[in-house]
């Protein structure tokens, strides 16, 4: 059983005889139940939103929206007046023109499709021409294709065939010169490998000594060694300590070797320093920073 602290009762503590703690003990036991029992408080709640005539409360949230073929006008639904040739939107508080029609001031009017053309969606006039058709003002003529020629992928213009090049409105044949062939467009022409354009005619490339042909065939470039200089290819002098750059157009010292001028000079290390890590200078040791030609302590 739950004890009921004496200071609950100031007559608790009064002496009323061999029977006051008991009675005490019991009117309080009777508050207690009363509380335990009574009924919880009723809490106010928000009363509803008052949703119109042709309108349903929202799925998510506390407001409301009109139903499907009306729209909200001054917290009013009212109906969508959808004219005709038309049906209504994918939103339901709207209308859309049928196909085959577009809007005009408030109403659907029917699209004149022209000869050799086809209905869009309703966007600009509503109708393109057909392949092998451009517009004319309002209708459709037909593309006009000279010879040698076709109807290019958009099929509203034409192309030059393989060979041949546009020139204003026809298609007049390429002349491709010796040592020559089509590009890979069709309309030009390249000079073959081992051959440069000079005007309208291909010349063969003069090779200086230790050079070959570069991977395009329209110049040239030194053999692993050389190096141009001009239209020749001289030597690389490789000096003592070094060896040839991977570019085989230049040269690189040993490790332990660094660069000055056209020779390699052995790298000096100063006290307390090692080779760096590319082998052409130094670093100091650890614990030690550089200071000009020398590796001083670092403070402590």
């Amino acid at each position: 059983m739950m004890s009921i602290p004496a200071h609950f009762d100031p007559d608790f503590r009064r002496d009323r005889g061999p029977a006051a703690p008991m009675v005490a003990r019991s009117r309080w036991l009777l508050i207690l139940l009363f509380l335990a029992f009574a009924p919880a408080p009723v809490i106010a709640q928000a009363a509803p939103p008052e949703i119109p005539t042709n309108a349903h409360a929202q799925r998510y949230g506390t407001g409301w929206e009109c139903d499907r073929g009306y729209r909200n006008v001054d917290r009013a639904c009212v109906q969508v007046e959808v004219p005709a040739n038309a049906h209504l939107g994918s939103s339901g508080n709207g209308w859309e023109c049928d196909r085959g029609y577009r809007e005009v001031g408030g109403s659907c009017a029917v699209i004149e499709v022209p000869a050799n053309a086809y209905l869009v969606e309703s966007y600009g006039r509503g109708w393109e021409c057909g392949r092998g058709y451009r517009v004319a003002d309002e209708s459709c003529v037909a593309v006009e294709v000279p010879p040698n020629a076709f109807l290019n992928s958009g099929g509203r213009d034409w192309d030059c065939d393989r060979g041949y090049r546009k020139v204003d409105r026809s298609c007049l044949p390429l002349k491709v010169p010796a040592n020559a062939h089509l590009g890979s467009t069709g309309d030009r022409w390249e000079c073959g490998r081992g051959f440069r354009q000079s005007g309208e005619a291909c010349i063969a490339l003069e090779l200086p000594k230790q050079a070959h042909l570069s991977p395009s065939g329209r110049d040239w470039e030194c053999n692993r060694g050389y190096r141009r200089r001009g239209d020749a290819c001289d030597a690389v002098a490789v000096p003592k300590n070094g060896f040839l750059a991977s570019s085989g157009r230049d040269w690189s010292c040993e490790r332990g070797y660094q660069k000055v001028g056209s020779s390699c000079e052995i790298v000096v290390l100063p006290v307390n320093a090692h080779l760096a890590y590319d082998g052409q200078d130094w670093a100091c040791d650890p614990g030690f920073r550089r200071e000009g030609d020398r590796c001083a302590a670092n403070p402590r």
